[in-house]
């Protein structure tokens, strides 16, 4: 029998970076993603974001890559919002996403770092955030 224990942070945002997810539904979207998620296998320890992005925290099984595990939760969630019209217009997240894997001595700190989302972004934008996330791990900024 193999084992594994791969935690991955994973960060998507809404396209063009809307503010769909605000106060009246985003609670309700995480919960929904946390809840289907575990439906399709995908353990996410902790899901949490602010108004045009999510934040992940996975354990990847030994038969699942970070690329469909994200395409599952990308696209269903996007239909089940669209289909229960949580939006005035159509939602969408943005194609791409980052992600980035996470020691099992960091995992608590990255935890409450997502679950702390709202407080982080009161004093951070996402766009400061991912370009922050950009430096340190060497990757372009936007």
């Amino acid at each position: 029998m193999s084992w594994t224990s791969i935690w991955v942070h994973i960060v998507f945002a809404t396209k063009y970076r809307n503010h769909y997810l605000h106060d009246g539904i985003r609670k309700k979207v995480f919960f929904h993603i946390k809840e289907n998620a575990e439906k399709k296998g995908i353990y996410i320890d902790v899901v949490n974001g602010y108004y045009d992005h999510a934040h992940c925290l996975v354990c990847l099984r030994r038969e699942q890559s970070v690329s469909k595990v994200v395409q599952m939760i990308k696209g269903e969630s996007a239909c089940w919002i669209n289909q229960n019209k949580l939006t005035a217009s159509k939602f969408v997240w943005q194609d791409d996403y980052w992600a980035v894997s996470v020691s099992e001595r960091h995992v608590a700190r990255v935890r409450n770092y997502i679950l702390n989302q709202e407080a982080h972004h009161s004093k951070q934008t996402f766009i400061e955030e991912i370009n922050r996330f950009a430096k340190k791990y060497n990757w372009p900024s936007i």
